[in-house]
């Protein structure tokens, strides 16, 4: 089966969704595939933040203003975050993942402006993505027209709210399953077996490390959620990698989260 994960790069509750999706992955991702769409409505990030614009009527407004960009010293495209995501997933839907997980740590954990070029091209560096590659990409027609149709898909499917996703089983005559809004892990279970007429059984979850490694930057509650530990064991077994200066503690105005260190696995 398949999942369309509508997501919006500005969205906090996009952002609070992440520990649900890696949890579903880890343990029923055999099941299914997840595709990442953004949505027909993205945040815009400006010198207010607290301004939300239509992407798809924004879009056509600047259409030809974007094509006119050639490189990266012209003036910024409307949503380049969005569309720097499409170009990222240009070099594989894995990294296209990363880059999403990326710029949400920038802006929710970090506070950086991901609508910033720089802060942009950071993001690609920082999870490996061939630079001149990507940068090419985003002032690309192709990346425009995988944005284009992600907002097509949108509007398609009537997704006006974030964060939303869409469970689609093997039958293509079959309507797919919408569910909207941020709910307990539970539900996302409950919708699966219903889609698979059966009771899927749950892969087992890996060491800790091995997870972090993967998935570098976690808050506790993320952890033990993923995990199905108290926060308290999950905070002492941090603690313990703390000491041996396998993590660090990172603060941000959304409160506390650990970071792995890549060269000590």
């Amino acid at each position: 089966m398949e999942i369309y994960f509508f997501v919006d790069p500005f969205c906090s509750e996009c952002w609070s969704l992440s520990p649900i999706l890696k949890k579903l992955q880890i343990e029923y991702g055999e099941y299914f595939s997840i595709k990442y769409v953004l949505s027909g409505k993205l945040s815009s990030l400006n010198q207010n933040k607290d301004r939300v614009f239509s992407c798809q009527n924004r879009w056509k407004r600047e259409q030809g203003r974007f094509k006119r960009l050639k490189n990266k010293t012209s003036p910024q495209p409307p949503h380049l975050a969005a569309i720097s995501i499409k170009a990222a997933e240009l070099q594989g839907k894995k990294a296209g993942i990363r880059f999403i997980q990326k710029l949400q740590e920038f802006l929710f954990i970090e506070d950086k402006d991901i609508s910033d070029i720089n802060v942009i091209q950071q993001c690609a560096k920082s999870i490996g993505l061939d630079l001149d590659e990507f940068l090419q990409d985003v002032y690309s027609e192709t990346a425009a027209k995988a944005f284009q149709c992600d907002l097509k898909i949108s509007t398609e499917m009537e997704v006006d709210e974030m964060p939303s996703m869409v469970f689609f089983n093997e039958n293509i005559e079959d309507e797919g399953i919408k569910i909207t809004g941020l709910y307990s892990y539970d539900i996302y279970v409950q919708i699966l077996t219903e889609m698979l007429q059966g009771y899927p059984k749950p892969a087992e979850k890996p060491p800790l490390e091995v997870f972090l490694s993967l998935n570098p930057v976690n808050a506790t509650q993320d952890l033990a959620l993923i995990f199905d530990l108290p926060p308290h064991k999950i905070e002492r077994q941090m603690k313990k990698l703390q000491i041996q200066q396998k993590v660090q503690k990172i603060c941000s105005l959304h409160g506390s989260y650990w970071r792995y260190k890549y060269n000590n696995l």
